[in-house]
């Protein structure tokens, strides 16, 4: 028994004496984490005071959207869709009998409405020449109403001799008659000129008139003629606008046009994606526009292409926030006012022109934005 408490009063003693190893790397690795977290924090704090960031941004491209100009009905489709277009290439072709129609008949309208014209430069000329021949007639019957005066005169003469000489029976009662019969037949006939002479003289100024409106019918029929061509154009513009050509060089989206399908015009069929002029629109916070200019350096760094970044600049400022252009823009009453931060977007161009990876980007892509203040 004192042998085995003696034994373990020395085993106890040898506990208390020996002291317990400590662990040397615990405090290492606290310490690198310390430095580390303060290098981050410090690193952060140091880029945020020159740089602003976002990732409230997207590719954006420049969209045409393909509208018939006309209505009809589809005859052919000639692309597919996310097929590449030039500008110029034939994307639908419309049913263009009707348009055909139509200009055949505006065609035969100017037709008609040139004879008309032709018609009237007849009559008008016609219309002339009576003009003359009346003025003519005029003319003659003048010279023969003074050559009817001077019979007349005559006559009269002859007749108050013989009546002169009747009283005394110097002259016998048949040639007494004879100076009064030529005296009525030389009176008469100066009547009957005179009349002719106001019959030619209506004439003419009913001539004069025909004329003047003929010519009226000449400016009448230019007019028409006029409209007429300017139906022909419109018909030929319109059979023309039955083929739809690609407005510009991109990529063709989907294709939602069928063979037989009857289009309205002003519908949109689908769009081309002009994806040679590509930005990127960022909306940042209002409180980051304090240091913010224009011409500034910018990093883009696209969630498709992990690990690359996009030299760029910041182009231009949008005059009002986002949610100025919404369709129904927030006007809280004074009432019910929340604030809140609002966003202004902000337009960013490349500037890396053989960056080939800029090509590949698609409009909607999402993006991060670094401004270098």
């Amino acid at each position: 028994m004192e042998t085995q408490s003696t034994e373990k009063r020395e085993t106890i003693s040898k506990d208390v004496v020996q002291k317990p190893k400590r662990n040397k790397v615990f405090p290492i690795i606290l310490l690198l984490l310390i430095i580390a977290g303060a290098w981050f924090g410090i690193s952060k704090y140091i880029h945020g005071q020159h740089h602003e960031e976002t990732d409230d941004a997207q590719v954006e491209a420049n969209i045409s959207p393909v509208i018939p100009r006309v209505s009809g009905y589809v005859a052919e489709v000639r692309v597919k869709d996310n097929q590449r277009v030039h500008k110029g290439d034939t994307l639908l072709i419309l049913d263009q009998r009707d348009l055909k129609l139509k200009l055949e008949q505006a065609q035969a309208a100017l037709a008609t409405a040139q004879s008309n014209l032709g018609v009237a430069r007849t009559t008008t000329t016609a219309a002339k020449s009576n003009i003359a021949t009346s003025q003519a007639s005029i003319g003659t019957i003048n010279a023969q109403i003074e050559a009817a005066k001077i019979n007349s005169w005559r006559a009269n003469q002859d007749y108050d001799r013989y009546a002169n000489l009747i009283k005394d029976h110097s002259v016998t009662q048949q040639q007494y008659e004879q100076a009064l019969a030529a005296k009525q037949t030389a009176e008469q006939q100066l009547r009957i000129l005179e009349e002719q002479k106001n019959q030619a003289t209506s004439q003419t100024s009913s001539v004069t008139s025909q004329s003047g409106a003929t010519a009226s019918q000449i400016r009448v029929a230019g007019s028409i003629i006029k409209q007429r061509q300017v139906e022909v154009d419109e018909a030929q513009l319109n059979l023309s606008y039955a083929i739809i050509t690609a407005p510009a060089d991109g990529l063709v989206s989907k294709v939602n046009v069928q063979p037989g399908q009857f289009l309205q015009a002003g519908q949109s069929l689908f769009s081309i994606v002009l994806n040679d002029d590509l930005w990127v629109v960022a909306n940042f916070k209002e409180t980051q526009f304090d240091k913010m200019k224009i011409g500034q350096k910018v990093i883009v760094h696209v969630d498709a292409f992990p690990g690359h970044e996009f030299e760029a600049k910041l182009a231009s400022f949008s005059p009002a926030t986002g949610a100025r252009f919404a369709l129904l823009p927030p006007d809280n009453a004074s009432g019910n006012f929340v604030k809140v931060v609002q966003r202004v977007p902000v337009r960013i161009e490349f500037t890396k022109a053989d960056d080939s990876l800029v090509k590949q980007l698609r409009p909607g892509m999402n993006v991060d934005v670094d401004v270098n203040l």
